[in-house]
């Protein structure tokens, strides 16, 4: 049910606009001589030699997991693009060669002009495949197909940019986790791996 909210009533005073424009006029003046008189009060950045560091849950440009052998963790299986509101996922899926993978994509592209940075593709991907904490909050290009990362683009990340804790991170090519997880996944230990095809594609790499 709809909730209607009143519209304020105002004043003889607030109805004369001119005085209303004064007080603004007043604030922003205050403001001014504020920062003249103290500049330490308005603190600013020389943007863009400086930058604020995001948070890591900051919703950021995407990008795609790794397995110990740099392949993406990423199975096809359609449930990021199905919860994207925005329909800006495109995915092309292939045959794996891993016999306890049914599918990988062979092609993943996200054109950022489309998506609305919500965060659902993370939310629903089964296997941690898409990670949104980039800390690239800043997109620039000089045309619309800057804007369209595929999949080489998704994958091309370091896992020394990433906290020693994020373990899936620094498993993946030159992480501190690497030779660890390459050892499991050559010697078929990996973890929770499923012995066939079918759900759970991809777990544990």
């Amino acid at each position: 049910m709809a909730k209607t909210i009143p519209r304020p009533e105002t004043g003889l005073w607030e109805q004369i606009y001119v005085i209303e424009i004064m007080k603004g006029l007043r604030t922003t003046f205050g403001h001014l001589f504020k920062s003249l008189t103290d500049p330490g009060h308005f603190p600013t950045t020389s943007y863009p030699e400086e930058i604020h560091d995001l948070p890591r849950d900051y919703r950021a440009r995407h990008r795609l997991m790794q397995r110990a052998d740099g392949s993406p963790r990423c199975v096809a299986c359609y449930m990021c693009s199905t919860a994207c509101p925005a329909r800006c996922i495109n995915i092309v899926a292939e045959e794996s060669p891993d016999a306890n993978i049914e599918k990988r994509p062979a092609k993943f592209e996200i054109d950022l002009l489309l998506c609305v940075f919500c965060g659902y593709c993370v939310e629903a991907c089964p296997c941690d495949a898409i990670r949104m904490d980039t800390k690239i909050g800043v997109l620039v290009g000089d045309n619309r197909a800057d804007f369209v990362i595929d999949k080489a683009k998704l994958m091309d990340w370091k896992p020394a940019d990433y906290p020693a804790d994020d373990t899936q991170s620094q498993k993946a090519p030159g992480g501190t986790l690497n030779a660890q997880a390459l050892a499991e996944l050559h010697g078929g230990t990996r973890a929770g791996a499923p012995t066939a095809t079918g759900a759970g594609h991809g777990q544990g790499h």
